[in-house]
């Protein structure tokens, strides 16, 4: 009986060495069968964010769940900055959104000057005591000189950067709602060039800018919401028969005429409506009926609402998407007063949307250098 029993526990425990050694195998051949595509999705996100875009879009054609991995933190354009202006010093901020880090350089050229207009990474400038005009590109340092003109009450804005041959700069100002003054120059001229234009439909120019150029137009909004369109190659001036965008009575306000933003994307003219804490409503010009269609939703695109120009961009990272951020900043500086489509609502939430205490000239959107391991 003894014999027996050792003879069984012998052949059990022989049966169970030889199952744990099949485990193993198993589990070996498993792990050999195992491939790149079968890493958890967190850790192919967290691969692909750091790719370059290039190498992003080369991986995503490896197989489905790298497809869907690496378009989920693609991100194809940089989110501009928003730019402070100091009241003393020569000491400038830049402020990413994005990453909600801010980076500090000294412009001590800058002294005495405003700033008028953002576009293409460049600032278009403008020095009152001297009437000295001039553009200046903060991450390159370059300046380039414009004859010297009187900024007074114009506004003012550029086609693109003033190192392409087709550049102009481009001012309104009204005389009489039915008449408007156009100054026009562009780098290399020796002087500006003012013609008076006569209007169909009434136009007193806005406080700040809201001018954007598109399609080779300049296109101007009013005090009003009438739209002025200026054809800087022939040189021709018309408001059109387009009725204002149709905004709630309470949005009519005090200061409401500072809580309007313009901007353009893909050759759509885009026009932002606030009125403190309301909601703020985005508005489409239908080209094709001409008329001012709101909309619901930006389609994942992403605006940036300053007072003196303001950006839109696509492809940004997913949570910055349909919203837009305003040229303000919250919670010491580490946070962006922003407006979500999705959710309809501000973040943060609570906050003070009163424009008439911001200064215009304190701060504004411009587009970062694409390299910015050179500066920062």
């Amino acid at each position: 009986m003894g014999g027996r029993k050792r003879r069984k526990v012998k052949l059990l425990s022989a049966r169970v060495v030889d199952d744990k050694r099949r485990t193993t195998m198993n589990k070996k051949a498993m792990l050999e069968m195992q491939t790149w595509s079968d890493l958890p999705i967190e850790l192919l996100e967290l691969i692909f964010c750091r790719l370059s875009l290039e190498d992003n879009i080369r991986s995503s054609i490896a197989c489905k769940r790298w497809n869907t991995a690496a378009i989920s933190v693609r991100v194809v354009n940089h989110s501009p900055w928003l730019m402070y202006f100091p009241k003393f010093g020569n000491m400038y901020e830049f402020y990413d959104p994005a990453q909600r880090k801010t980076y500090s350089l000294e412009f001590p050229e800058l002294y005495g000057s405003r700033v008028c207009y953002t576009k293409d990474g460049w600032l278009l400038l403008y020095r009152p005591r001297t009437n000295r005009v001039f553009f200046f590109n903060p991450f390159s340092q370059e300046v380039v000189k414009l004859p010297r003109f009187e900024l007074t009450y114009q506004i003012v804005a550029f086609s693109c950067a003033p190192t392409s041959n087709t550049c102009v700069v481009f001012t309104v100002r009204h005389i009489s709602p039915t008449i408007v003054a156009i100054s026009t120059c562009h780098p290399g001229a020796t002087e500006w060039v003012t013609v008076n234009y006569q209007n169909r439909l009434p136009f007193v120019s806005s406080i700040w800018n809201k001018i954007v150029f598109c399609n080779g137009f300049f296109y101007c909004l009013s005090l009003t919401g009438w739209l002025g369109v200026f054809d800087p190659l022939e040189h021709t001036w018309n408001v059109l028969a387009v009725p204002p965008p149709k905004c709630p009575e309470n949005f009519f306000a005090k200061n409401w005429w500072k809580g309007k933003f313009m901007s353009e994307h893909n050759g759509d003219i885009l026009v932002i409506y606030t009125c403190c804490s309301e909601n703020p409503i985005i508005f489409k010009l239908d080209q094709s009926k001409m008329f001012w269609q709101e909309m619901k939703t930006l389609d994942g695109m992403t605006l940036f609402a300053s007072f003196l120009s303001s950006h839109s961009r696509s492809d940004l990272p997913g949570m910055m998407r349909n919203s837009v951020y305003f040229s303000k900043v919250r919670f010491f500086g580490k946070r962006c007063i922003s407006y979500s489509l999705d959710d309809c609502r501000y973040y943060p939430r609570k906050q003070c949307h009163d424009w008439g205490e911001q200064d215009p000239f304190e701060n504004i959107w411009i587009e970062p250098p694409e390299d910015l391991s050179s500066f920062i």
